[in-house]
């Protein structure tokens, strides 16, 4: 007798709800619970905060991360490509040249903008 292939996804998912919730259940459990003064307190390497905690950061270093993302991003395909580059055709060379191509000129837009400079 063959057991049915969604009793094996059925115990996957039961597996993968256990999993995480057995660790949380023990921790919330077993935690010590005396809070006090000192405990709630907030603690921000080992100084005291003075004024407000909220700061606002510049715009720019938002489009610095998310321009050092795409490149990262890019290291993800690129890496693939060229470890299976002596199995691929021509149609491969030409499309990750597009790829590449896509991303210089949004480098270079990006760099004309500004998006680059750290101020």
């Amino acid at each position: 007798m063959q057991p049915n292939e969604w009793l094996f996804i059925g115990i996957f998912l039961i597996v993968a709800l256990i999993l995480p919730a057995v660790p949380i259940f023990l921790a919330q459990l077993l935690n010590p619970k005396r809070p006090s003064k000192m405990k709630q307190e907030a603690y921000e390497c080992g100084v005291e905060t003075v004024g407000d905690a909220w700061v606002q950061f510049k715009v720019q270093y938002y489009l610095y991360a998310l321009v050092f993302l795409i490149f990262d991003i890019e290291m993800l395909f690129l890496f693939p490509w060229a470890v299976a580059y002596n199995q691929l055709g021509l149609f491969a060379l030409v499309m990750m040249a597009g790829f590449v191509g896509i991303l210089g000129i949004a480098l270079i837009y990006a760099w004309r903008k500004g998006a680059l400079e750290w101020l």
